[in-house]
């Protein structure tokens, strides 16, 4: 190639940056190449690290160091110096000497929070960039801010733990936990270094996965192609990604696009009060009654993880299931699969449920959000709804039940019926919602009895297997239990009760799930059209059904031998919470610390009662953290910890 040529190639990447240039100025940013030491001006820099030679990808190579060669580029590193300048002559030079030969020698740069910065070399990089070659050698150091609150700091530190691990800047995430839970995904150990084969593995697939990424718009989108790679091994294999052509892994990623629109929000998780109206039947309608997409049949199938037999919570569901039966004979048909062990046969029970022809599936575990995930990406004409709390999956529901509700009326009856000032309360696991219970029982008994205390203790503790004993040696005399009847232990330790030394003395009242009437709840709404069926409803976040005592879902079963007046406040409280004049936490609310979390001159809505992570200032007991959790409980709350977020990386599990 002559000079001549080298000058039109000039020309045509100079075209290149002024249309840059334009299309910057008229949108009302700087039309000119970012300047590293501009940026940290204000930012506290921690440490400066030499990284050696680094090959570099292009498409993160955006400003320079300093501001000596600003005015000689545009934004996308193309050249704006007329051609008859000295600067232009070096780079045609440097273009031609690249056809000839290749660029070799490495540019000398910094890189700071994932993005690279051009101190020497300004000219190969925009011959590379303007023949869309891929990466640069480049010698590096990195610029480490410091530590902060700031959750793209926090994420980037996240990054330089497992950066010796992978070795490649391309691979970025927006949720914490995530390089962990592709290590899993790899069945890698948290610190297993990533091989030049596995490497070529991964980075291959993520090329693919950007450009369908790339091609449904995502550079408009807050999350980047790393976390939809990481959505799709959530559901699909590596092998199964590797093998589709570029139409099928498009397909994939349509079917679960609303998935990815959920992991840009702030808040995933749309939380629904209450069951949806039905869908009131309009003029076109009643005018075509063919074109109503309600169905007039459906089957319904149930996927536990138990038995009746072994699980006193499968059993209440299989009771709720057969209300269906009943309510709904010869519009609906329900089936039920049992014993469904993640990571074994949970994802082939699901799928048997669907070829079996199920139109609607319940699984009534969290342990099970995964199969359930996985058969609804497949199967998206299928509604299938998981028992659980909080889970960002758009492609499914979840649902539960605001039990916090019980709990502040059997609080009451607590508070009323102790003999002294301290009540026992037995939690499960640190999980969504639990504060909630907590704090409403408390409330409740403060209510009844304003000097109340209630001292915690959690069975997800190492050697809390008789917390009853420990109760009743400091002289409680009331005690809130488990919510239900557990396998193996004696009857009678459930719910809110009364104990003396020889054991319980007399049942007082315990929150009971009217697991019947919330599936009639969902299955009615789908007969009815209310339904809505783009799978995310109505705002792009996953929907999660927390439904109360006015949706006749959760109910407080009161003790035959409770004394009168005690069975009036009760009746009192029941009547209030159910019609909505009496909230448990419109009251001033005092954390443990002091800090004051509601005024009482409002409620707090369901979102913020939700992820309550807190406890009021009457109980007496903290929530544990991860490390304090029993070796068995720490996978339940990996999936539904109050704190799941922010477990250190190397403590992360997949789905």
């Amino acid at each position: 190639m002559n000079r001549n040529e080298g000058n039109e190639l000039y020309l045509k990447a100079q075209k290149l940056a002024l249309r840059d240039y334009r299309e910057k100025m008229l949108a009302g940013q700087s039309p000119f190449l970012p300047v590293l030491d501009d940026i940290l001006q204000n930012v506290p820099v921690e440490n400066q690290i030499p990284l050696g030679q680094v090959d570099i990808p292009l498409n993160l190579l955006v400003g320079t160091k300093t501001t000596g060669r600003t005015a000689a580029f545009a934004s996308n590193f193309m050249p704006l110096l007329d051609l008859k300048t000295e600067f232009a002559s070096k780079w045609v030079n440097l273009c031609l000497s690249h056809l000839e030969e290749g660029i070799r020698d490495p540019i000398r740069c910094y890189e700071y929070m994932g993005r690279f910065y051009v101190q020497e070399g300004n000219k190969r990089v925009s011959v590379l960039k303007y023949f869309d070659a891929t990466s640069i050698l480049g010698n590096v150091i990195r610029i480490v801010p410091q530590y902060s609150e700031d959750p793209a700091v926090q994420m980037y530190y996240e990054f330089m733990h497992y950066y010796p691990i992978t070795q490649t800047y391309l691979l970025t995430f927006t949720k914490p936990g995530s390089y962990a839970r592709l290590q899993k995904i790899l069945g890698k150990g948290p610190d297993e270094k990533w091989s030049d084969e596995d490497r070529v593995e991964i980075m291959s697939l993520y090329n693919w996965v950007e450009k369908a990424f790339l091609a449904h718009r995502g550079t408009k989108l807050s999350v980047t192609a790393g976390d939809v790679l990481l959505l799709l091994l959530r559901v699909y294999t590596m092998k199964e990604l590797a093998d589709s052509s570029p139409s099928e892994l498009s397909e994939k990623l349509d079917a679960l696009w609303d998935d990815v629109l959920a992991l840009q929000k702030g808040d995933p998780v749309q939380v629904s009060d209450k069951p949806a109206e039905p869908k009131q039947a309009g003029l076109l309608d009643r005018i075509l009654p063919g074109k109503r997409t309600a169905p007039t049949h459906l089957k319904v199938a149930f996927v536990h993880e138990r038995t009746p037999g072994t699980s006193s919570w499968t059993s209440q569901h299989e009771f709720g299931r057969t209300q269906l039966d009943t309510v709904f004979e010869g519009q609906v048909e329900t089936v039920a699969y049992f014993n469904a062990v993640p990571g074994e046969n949970a994802d082939a029970l699901v799928e048997q449920a669907i070829t079996d022809g199920a139109d609607v599936v319940f699984t009534t575990s969290p342990k099970l959000v995964g199969a359930s995930l996985r058969a609804a990406v497949k199967h998206p004409q299928v509604r299938i709804l998981n028992c659980s709390m909080e889970m960002p999956y758009a492609s499914i529901r979840t649902y539960y039940t605001r039990v916090y509700e019980a709990k502040f009326i059997t609080g009451a009856i607590a508070g009323a019926m102790a003999a002294g000032d301290r009540i026992g309360y037995v939690a499960d696991y640190p999980s969504y919602g639990v504060p909630a219970n907590i704090n409403a029982f408390a409330l409740g008994a403060r209510m009844a009895n304003p000097r109340a205390r209630i001292e915690l203790l959690w069975t997800c503790l190492p050697d809390q297997t008789d917390p009853l004993h420990t109760f009743t040696q400091k002289g409680i005399s009331v005690i809130s239990g488990r919510d239900a009847p557990t396998p193996n232990r004696p009857q009678r330790e459930f719910g809110t009760f009364l104990v003396g030394p020889g054991g319980v003395l007399q049942d007082l009242a315990t929150p009971f799930w009217h697991w019947g009437q919330f599936y009639e709840n969902v299955i009615r709404t789908v007969l009815n059209g209310g339904w809505v069926r783009d799978k995310s409803g109505t705002d792009g976040r996953a929907v999660n059904y927390w439904w109360g005592m006015n949706s006749g879902v959760m109910d407080v079963l009161l003790s035959r031998e409770l004394p009168p007046d005690v069975t009036h406040l009760a009746q009192i409280l029941r009547n209030g919470v159910t019609s909505g004049m009496i909230d448990p936490f419109h009251c001033r609310i005092t954390a443990q610390d002091g800090s004051v979390k509601n005024s009482g001159r409002h409620g707090l809505d369901l979102e913020q009662i939700a992820h309550m992570d807190y406890l009021c200032d009457a109980v007496d007991g903290h929530i544990p953290e991860y490390d304090e959790l029993a070796e068995v409980s720490k996978p339940m709350y990996r999936m539904q910890g109050i704190h799941r977020d922010l477990l250190p990386v190397e403590k992360e599990a997949e789905l």
